[in-house]
């Protein structure tokens, strides 16, 4: 198949005997609208009128008058003024006008004798105008004159002298471009300035200069060149290289036509490249027409009619030329020349990702489907396993000259080809996924990522999807992730779909073995959060026997780690852990520690809990770390009933705790007792004294400390531990107190060390304190000599002196000063006034 831009038909014959072949031959013609007109060799001017077939495809002609202009003498020029209906022929060197439907001659326009070629500005042509501008060339003189012609004169209203006489031109409003035998050149009518553009070698009857749009002429260059110049004498558009003795050109936008006497040829004027060649023998003419052109021979008129734009743009796409298309998009919609060219925009551009489509040009035939706006059902229908089920019913839109291929025997035949398909419909279906061009088909676009995300194997991208809102089917997907054995992410899609009860349950038979998932190895931990942060309380009791029975340190967690809106009562919570003694240990510190609460039987259950859990420790392991927690518990609530952990624990050999709660009570002198007598343990004794001296004043712990050397020395095997008491603490100890309390026996030496510290210890406190006393003196000798100083100063008090402070006036004598000679009344001096 063939690219065209153009189709060829054969509008008219002329009828000629053997005889009259070499007088009666086409010379030139004129067209406007579906009226055509010949120029013969023979002096003769004949009205064709065109008509179109009912489907476009055929061209008709009907004879119309025909006018002799004499019996000698070839028709070098028509043109047609529909403004006035007037028909401009140039014969025997001179210009005639007639009627464009009678053919008979305008009385009141007389020849306009001695012209050699003339052009009519196209410019002027305007249906509002009320004369036309023409320009004739002497075929007497180096001059070219400008007539203005109305309906019934014209009239010569400039002349422009040349150095040589011209042999083609053209006009574009006061400009021309004259071609002469040897070289180009401009000429502004208005300025009267001119500018030679470049020289030629060309044939007279190769040199010619035609319109190429407003403002712009082209001209058959130097080097077989197609020179695009504007009338400011620059080249907007690189030069097109065409072949050699071109007879004619014509631009029929985008396309130029070149005519050679065998063939016409057709260049794009976008991408300067040869797109069409049309055969015609003997070929003299080419005329531009408003859907194409026309072109004759000695005896014959074709037409050339412009294919439709968005059938050529197909035909292209068909051919897989996707640039060339595009490039004709884009250029004839600049123009304004196709109808809707918005849809057809689109189409062709997913027609040409298409293109890139099948030659894995993935990112390419992405941001053409994308800028197409492709129903993303096109792409999905091409993956049978991908689109089962999802566009069964749906019909493509789209006219592909390439079918769709079948990727199933891809798949069979190249793996790793057929995988990158795979990659590109997953790029695809995110990118338009959420845009508009997805949300029309929000269904089909989310289940084919889904399906697509499990053939992958692609849990990340899976897990986002089915975790987050989505329209995939439950009807289509659930099967299709059973197959795949995507259990956890069948739970989640069951999630984001609000069954949080099939959700559980799924997850709940992976970590039970009876569902198989690898892609998620701590379904446990996800069910917990899940649990923690559901609202419907319903859902979390249904599974949280189940949750605690696996596991109570993380199943606790569905309590304590709920959001602030979706709260579950306290008490219901409690009484359901009574059952699970670490997970209620677990829930009455977060109750105590992190929410702060100071309920009572919040703190005993929670220390009844401690002693539970450290007697049961005991038989089986360490139990520091939770008997650490007890006591400190123990030491810092103010909201423990004493008596309550104290009848629990009194039979227990935890004697470091129950110290701890007679202390609380009052009882020092006993708690000591349990320490050095039950526990035997003379380290917790004296740290349980320097505990509960914290935040009291060195009298209390004094007193503590003599209660335990007290305790100490009632017992004569704690002798050494009462001298190393004192020993350990000289600078708490009074001497006076503790040598009342020690026996007699003790010799000075047992006590020397003592002794000696204490007396350092109480040299140097009443050293220090006559230290303090010595400064606090000096600072007050200063206060004085400043006031001294002070009380000799002269004071000078104005009767317009204000206050330092209030800024009144004195009213009074009396006044205070401040330390830098601020005066201020005796009462604004008061600091408790300020």
């Amino acid at each position: 198949m063939a690219f065209r831009a153009f189709t060829q038909t054969h509008v008219y014959e002329k009828q000629m005997s053997p005889k009259e072949k070499d007088k009666s031959s086409i010379q030139c013609v004129e067209c406007f609208g579906n009226n055509v007109y010949i120029g013969t060799r023979d002096a003769s001017v004949q009205h064709l009128i065109l008509s179109s077939s009912s489907n476009g495809d055929q061209i008709k002609s009907r004879e119309g008058r025909v006018r002799k202009l004499g019996s000698s003498n070839q028709v070098l020029q028509l043109r047609a003024v529909p403004l006035f209906n007037h028909l401009l022929v140039l014969w025997d060197r001179s210009v005639t006008a007639l009627n464009m439907f009678s053919l008979e001659p305008v009385p009141a326009l007389k020849k306009i004798q001695h012209v050699s070629l003339f052009e009519v500005c196209d410019s002027s042509l305007d249906q509002k105008a009320t004369s036309v501008e023409m320009v004739t060339s002497s075929s007497r003189r180096k001059v070219i004159q400008i007539h203005v012609v109305g309906v019934d004169r014209w009239e010569v209203v400039k002349e422009v002298p040349l150095f040589q006489e011209p042999v083609a031109l053209a006009v574009d409003c006061s400009c021309m471009c004259i071609a002469t035998r040897d070289r180009y050149l401009l000429y502004d009518v208005t300025t009267r300035s001119s500018h030679e553009l470049f020289r030629h070698t060309h044939s007279r009857q190769c040199v010619f200069v035609t319109s190429a749009g407003p403002g712009e002429f082209l001209l058959n260059g130097p080097e077989s060149l197609g020179m695009f110049v504007m009338k400011t004498g620059i080249c907007q558009r690189p030069p097109l290289q065409w072949p050699q003795e071109v007879l004619a050109a014509r631009v029929c936008f985008p396309y130029i036509l070149t005519l050679q006497p065998q063939v016409l040829s057709v260049h794009s004027v976008l991408d300067q490249q040869h797109k069409q060649t049309v055969s015609l023998s003997g070929a003299k003419g080419l005329l531009s027409t408003s859907d194409g052109a026309l072109v004759f021979t000695e005896r014959d008129i074709f037409s050339l009619r412009l294919v439709p734009f968005d059938e050529q743009i197909r035909t292209l796409v068909r051919l897989e030329r996707v640039e060339e298309a595009l490039m004709l998009l884009d250029g004839v919609q600049g123009h304004g020349l196709l109808d809707s060219h918005e849809e057809l925009q689109k189409a062709i551009t997913s027609l040409a990702g298409f293109v890139h489509y099948y030659r894995q040009g993935f990112s390419e035939a992405k941001d053409l489907f994308i800028k197409g706006e492709l129903d993303p059902r096109e792409i999905i229908r091409l993956y049978p396993d991908i689109q089962s089920g999802l566009c069964e019913d749906f019909k493509s839109q789209l006219d592909q000259a390439n079918k769709a291929r079948d990727l199933q025997v891809l798949w069979q035949e190249d793996r790793n080809t057929f995988h990158h398909y795979l990659l590109f419909l997953g790029d695809f279906l995110r990118a338009v996924r959420g845009t508009v061009q997805g949300l029309r088909h929000s269904k089909e676009v989310d289940c084919a990522l889904l399906r697509l995300y499990a053939e992958l194997g692609d849990t990340e991208n899976l897990q986002q999807l089915v975790a987050s809102p989505s329209e995939c089917r439950l009807d289509l997907c659930v099967p299709f992730l059973e197959t795949h054995s995507r259990f956890f992410a069948l739970g989640s899609l069951y999630q984001s779909h609000g069954n949080h009860i099939d959700a559980l349950k799924t997850w709940v038979k992976i970590v039970e073995g009876s569902h198989k998932d690898p892609t998620c190895p701590d379904v446990y931990r996800h069910i917990v959060q899940t649990l923690s942060q559901l609202q419907d309380s319903d859902v979390v009791w249904t599974f949280a026997d189940w949750t605690l029975q696996n596991n109570q340190g993380m199943g606790v967690q569905i309590f304590s780690r709920r959001p602030p809106d979706a709260p579950l009562e306290t008490e219901d919570i409690l009484a359901f852990l009574e059952k699970y003694p670490l997970a209620l240990l677990l829930y009455l510190e977060f109750l105590i520690h992190e929410l702060g609460s100071e309920e009572e039987r919040h703190h005993n259950r929670l220390a009844l809990a401690y002693v539970s859990q450290t007697l049961q420790e005991e038989k089986e392991t360490d139990s520091v770390e939770t008997r650490g927690k007890l006591q400190q518990l123990l030491w810092e609530s103010e909201c423990l009933d004493v008596s309550v952990v104290h009848e629990r624990i009194k039979s227990t050999t935890l004697h470091v705790e129950k110290a701890i709660l007679l202390s609380k009570a009052g009882e020092h002198t006993q708690a000591l007792q349990v320490l050095v007598h039950q526990e035997r343990d003379l380290q917790a004794a004296q740290a349980f004294c320097r505990r509960a001296a914290q935040n009291r004043d060195a009298q209390f712990s004094q007193t503590l400390l003599l209660t335990l050397l007290q305790i100490y020395l009632s017992s004569s095997d704690l002798t050494n531990a009462a001298v190393d008491l004192l020993n350990n603490n000289p600078q708490i100890f009074a001497a006076e107190k503790v040598l009342l309390l020690l026996p007699e026996s003790w010799s000075v030496q047992l006590l020397s060390q003592f002794l000696v510290q204490s007396l350092r210890v109480t040299f140097h406190q009443r050293r220090m304190a006559k230290l303090e006393a010595a400064l606090s003196q000096v600072e007050l000798m200063r206060h004085k000599v400043m006031w001294m100083q002070t009380t000799k100063t002269k004071f000078r008090l104005d009767k317009e002196q204000r206050c330092k402070v209030c800024q009144k006036h004195f009213a009074e004598p009396q006044f205070s000063c401040s330390l830098q000679g601020e005066i201020m009344h005796t009462n604004c001096s008061d600091p408790s006034s300020l």
